[in-house]
């Protein structure tokens, strides 16, 4: 019984004597929890204790002032005008039920209520009204500041609340997230004396915040809309090209980006939600920008006065000819840009070879940044597909409905914000030629129904069209991830799987052929100094040896940013040891001493990574994934595999 109440989200009133009891003997000083009381509470009481709250309390901090309010208020004038609609209909529903609805922002200010007019006397005795912040650390136990510290919903009734002026009531509260970062917002909460105690405010609570993201997700994916529809021209630029919305955030790169950023050395990933503030709207005071974003390239994306975004341009002249094989190597037409000579690369460009005669689907597997991009435009170069078009596309890098767009397509009017004439989608344009679909692994399920029915019928529907458009085209996928455990969690479908992993190849990470990273090396060298116009430098001793022991992460992506940093700032006409990054010195330290590399290296590595970011973030799951690089869902699926669950809880309860 005791296990169900830990994990419990509701209360149950008639234990409120016993938790009543629980609550006397723990500021007594007995820890020993009732079997009466949720783990949840017990937990946040903790905390409280660690704060040191004073559990006598009996009404929230001092409010406000009217002009700190208005302040706030229009701090978070995008929240409260998404929210006012539900919340006037509060007035409504809620009168005469002794409740009201209350919005916060995230420290657990309140913004705004409405509901039972009765009320107001209770409200304002406990200061439960605009202005004053009910969080756990200023009033104990409450489902605003409760829900706030969990990221989840809260209802905590009666004695469960840590200050006893506030017992006599019972409060229900869900957080409202960003859909874009899922940064929290505030919270939405149900109030009312311990007698209007109903189960139902919970759902309703967190009914109301689905409400408001979803209206927030709407309003965001309109402005994006506009803003790609600004941009149009600019992305079909032969240079590289890169979209920011107006709070910085990446919303579409062009298919040349990936390589102009690699050619000058940025440390910037396209996948994932990644952010530069400094691009965002200038109304935000946050301006920086990196170093490697020269102003020239930066032009704001206006809608009349309205600051959508702003669009980077990495002029093409930064990257310069492809990489070039070496005298004497045998390669198909199509693959001369994949240097190497091991058995095992060699072993996956001859399947590759093989496979580029046909047009058969082929699944590439393998890490980021070992070159999947480059084998899927090998094989496309190389088989009968050549004269159509090469379209890739990344599915990890945009939002459910921008990739549906960007894969699909719309017809004029589709939807708010929507295109005149609409928009031809990967799909459609791959007709005729082959189709690139990275990271195919994160394409949202829902949409991997869409796919398949357009792979198995050879016709699509553009976005809010009823008309098919017959299509042909060859599809290459890749993915970093194990699809087979995927289908076993239920995020990839099996008969999608089955019918792109027709043929699959396995591109070997770099770290498991270091005979390829002279050759490839002294490549990147001859292709990097014609670019920066440096004569070719000699290697020093030892240098070799160095890149051979490190593990290489990021792989050929990685090893072509260390020696194009490498190159720049050598001094003279020699690279040496002392030009490498401080990473792979270590690494070839720690060789040296005999440890050297062994099997599990990048593993551990990885979790003492997570272990670090979640103690730096005191537990906190939204700041360790933010600290990684890395989305929340990732950081959860990354605890899952290396079985280290638990490590969130401990580092809260130690916090």
């Amino acid at each position: 019984m005791r296990a169900k109440f830990q994990r419990g989200w509701l209360p149950r009133p008639e234990n409120d004597g016993r938790i009543k009891s629980a609550w006397e003997r723990f500021l007594s000083g007995d820890a020993q929890a009732s079997t009466a009381l949720r783990q949840m509470v017990d937990d946040s009481w903790q905390r409280c204790l660690g704060d040191k709250v004073d559990p006598h309390r009996d009404q929230a901090q001092s409010l406000l002032d009217e002009d700190r309010l208005a302040q706030l208020r229009d701090k978070h004038q995008r929240l409260l005008s998404i929210s006012a609609p539900l919340m006037a209909k509060a007035r409504d529903f809620l009168s005469q039920t002794g409740t009201v609805m209350i919005l916060s922002d995230p420290e657990g200010t309140i913004l705004d209520y409405e509901g039972d007019l009765a009320m107001r006397d209770p409200l304002e005795r406990v200061r439960l009204v605009p202005g004053a912040r009910w969080n756990e650390s200023t009033i104990g136990t409450n489902a605003i500041g409760t829900a706030l510290a969990l990221g989840q919903p809260v209802q905590i009734h009666a004695a469960e609340h840590f200050c006893a002026g506030i017992q006599q009531w019972t409060c229900s509260a869900a957080v409202i997230c960003d859909p874009v970062d899922s940064s929290v917002l505030g919270a939405i909460d149900v109030s009312g004396l311990s007698r209007s105690f109903t189960r139902h405010s919970l759902a309703l609570v967190a009914t109301t915040a689905e409400r408001i993201e979803s209206k927030l997700a709407q309003l965001e994916m309109a402005r994006r809309f506009r803003l790609l529809e600004l941009c149009m021209k600019r992305l079909s630029s032969s240079d590289g090209v890169l979209v920011f919305d107006r709070r910085g955030y990446l919303v579409k790169a062009n298919e040349v980006a990936a390589d102009a950023l690699a050619a000058i050395g940025a440390q910037f990933r396209l996948s994932g939600t990644p952010r530069i503030p400094g691009l965002g709207d200038p109304a935000l005071g946050e301006r920086a920008v990196p170093e490697w974003i020269r102003p020239e390239w930066v032009a704001p994306v206006m809608d009349g006065a309205e600051y959508l975004g702003a669009a980077v341009h990495v002029p093409r002249r930064w990257s310069s000819a492809p990489l070039c094989p070496p005298p004497g190597r045998d390669v198909a037409p199509g693959f001369e840009r994949i240097i190497g000579a091991s058995a095992a690369l060699h072993g996956a460009l001859r399947k590759a070879r093989q496979l580029a005669r046909s047009q058969v689907t082929v699944l590439l597997l393998g890490e980021t940044g070992v070159g999947k991009e480059l084998f899927a435009r090998g094989i496309h170069d190389a088989g009968g597909s050549s004269q159509g078009a090469f379209v890739a596309l990344n599915c990890g890098g945009l939002s459910r409905e921008l990739l549906a767009s960007e894969l699909f397509g719309y017809a004029e009017g589709a939807f708010t914000g929507a295109q005149k004439g609409g928009m031809v989608g990967k799909l459609e344009a791959a007709h005729g030629g082959t189709l690139f679909l990275d990271e195919i692994g994160e394409m949202p399920i829902d949409l991997q129904t869409y796919l398949l029915r357009v792979l198995e019928e050879g016709e699509l529907y553009r976005i809010g069209e009823t008309k098919p458009r017959k299509i042909s085209f060859r599809l290459i996928a890749a993915t970093n991830r194990d699809l087979r455990a995927e289908i076993a969690n239920g995020k990839f479908r099996l008969d999608l799987f089955y019918r792109i992993a027709v043929t699959s190849i396995q591109i070997p990470p770099l770290r498991e052929r270091p005979e390829d990273i002279r050759p490839i090396v002294e490549d990147l060298l001859a292709t990097l100094c014609r670019k920066h116009e440096l004569p070719l430098p000699t290697i020093a001793a030892g240098v070799w040896e160095r890149l051979a022991c490190y593990p290489w992460p990021g792989n050929v992506r990685e090893l072509r940013n260390v020696i194009e940093s490498a190159l720049l700032v050598a001094e003279g006409d020699c690279l040496g040891a002392h030009d490498l990054p401080p990473d792979i010195l270590d690494c070839s330290a720690k060789s040296s001493a005999g440890s050297g590399p062994r099997p599990g290296t990048l593993k551990n590595a990885e979790q003492e990574r997570i272990r670090s970011a979640i103690r730096s973030s005191q537990g906190n799951s939204t700041l360790a994934a933010k600290k990684l690089d890395i989305a929340k869902s990732t950081l959860y699926r990354k605890l899952k595999k290396y079985d280290m669950q638990e490590i969130l809880q401990e580092v809260r309860e130690s916090a």
